[in-house]
């Protein structure tokens, strides 16, 4: 069995990517008008190829320098580094939290002064309010509660509970993907409702709730659950293990991968891992690492297309502003997250902020065409993963570019 930490492992570089050095600064200082990183001119609303009318030859003279300081641009597209700009940080997620704060006022507040008193009338109001309907919800767990009781159920050979999937997970993850992130889905026709296909997407958060919203997302439009690779962390994980095994989380590695697609089910990776998932809010909706390229090897392996998934809005739901190294050490984690609520705030720190989502499915990269051999020749595997990497980056910059808000 191989690695898993040499396949899909988070944490892990690989020479199969290439990224723009982190080091590099964007060239000579500019006029306070141009706007080079991507992610600051989209959430500007301005093209980040475009300055407000500069001089000719001005900007005859910028596009050589770019061009000498930045050559991997030419061929990546890759995200440069923003500026070191803490100040510039700090207003931006202060702006973040006023947004956020403005969205949360519109909740029905008033049900909660009866939470001492009557909790159970306050909960069932709430989730009135977010379209659970608990009648039909109640029903569900009844039966769900019989079949435990009579044993009257089963699971896969990787612990996989489709009952409890169906009638325990996504009853509770359907509200919050509809009406807290107001999930917007984009070519679902792009994935297949039929047969096997590896669903590869960008993964930010600082929790992974996005594979979860994923999972909802997919099940609601088109029927079909998801096998998602996770870390094997969350297996090493109290209480984690048992609740990814039944809601179809496998180890990433290369055995299982295959296995789900040669029985003809969904799998979702997200190749970034922990580098993307912990990667600080000043490099929001930038692309991290993509690994060994092992996701792509079983795809190619088994004859079945990547969907590329690209994801806005999940980068905004806990702004990580820093790390305590000290504390991640102890509790062996990769990261101990510190965002703007979160440890002040103790628990209600870990309530997600309600960003707008988009979730947009990509056109489906076909790997039955490739030529016999081609998931142990480096080239090919290197080549497809770049095509997939580079396509949900793009993607990533056009729907920012096309929100009006995070929030709205």
């Amino acid at each position: 069995m191989a690695d898993p930490d040499e396949e899909f492992g988070p944490g892990q570089e690989s020479d199969l990517t290439q990224e723009a050095d982190p080091a590099q600064e964007a060239g000579p200082e500019q006029p306070a008008t141009v706007i080079e990183d991507p992610i600051e001119a989209a959430e500007l609303g301005t093209d980040p190829a475009i300055e407000s009318d500069p001089p000719a030859d001005q900007s005859e003279d910028r596009a050589e320098n770019q061009a000498e300081d930045h050559p991997e641009d030419q061929d990546q597209g890759a995200a440069t580094e923003p500026p070191d700009n803490p100040g510039g940080a700090l207003n931006e997620l202060a702006a973040l939290l006023r947004t956020a704060l403005a969205q949360l006022q519109n909740l029905p507040v008033d049900q909660f002064k009866d939470l001492g008193r009557d909790p159970l009338k306050t909960v069932l109001q709430l989730a009135a309010t977010l379209g659970v309907d608990w009648q039909e919800s109640i029903e569900e767990i009844v039966e769900f509660t019989r079949s435990r009781l009579s044993g009257q159920y089963a699971i896969d050979e990787f612990g996989f509970d489709p009952e409890f999937t169906t009638k325990v997970f996504l009853p509770i993850m359907r509200p919050l993907a509809q009406h807290w992130f107001r999930v917007e889905v984009r070519g679902i026709e792009n994935v297949p409702t039929t047969g096997s296909a590896l669903l590869v997407s960008n993964h930010a958060g600082t929790l992974p709730i996005d594979g979860l919203v994923l999972h909802s997302v997919v099940y609601d439009e088109i029927g079909r659950h998801v096998r998602m690779l996770g870390a094997d962390l969350i297996f090493k994980t109290p209480y984690s293990h048992d609740f990814a095994r039944r809601t179809g989380t496998t180890l990433a590695c290369q055995e299982d991968a295959e296995r789900l697609l040669a029985s003809d089910h969904l799998v979702a990776v997200f190749p970034e891992g922990f580098k993307g998932l912990g990667k600080p809010y000043a490099d929001r909706y930038k692309l991290q690492r993509f690994g060994r390229g092992g996701f792509v090897s079983a795809a190619v392996r088994a004859q079945v297309p990547l969907v590329p998934i690209s994801i806005v809005g999940s980068e905004e739901i806990y702004p990580l502003i820093a790390s305590a190294p000290t504390l991640a050490r102890a509790l062996g984690a990769p990261y101990f997250p510190i965002t703007p609520l979160f440890p002040w705030f103790g628990l209600l720190g870990l309530v997600p902020l309600p960003s707008k989502w988009i979730i947009q499915f990509g056109e489906a990269i076909t790997t039955d065409e490739l030529p016999p051999g081609a998931a142990d020749d480096p080239m090919v595997v290197f080549n497809v993963t770049d095509q997939v990497r580079e396509t949900i980056q793009q993607s990533l910059y056009a729907m920012l570019m096309q929100r009006r808000s995070a929030f709205f």
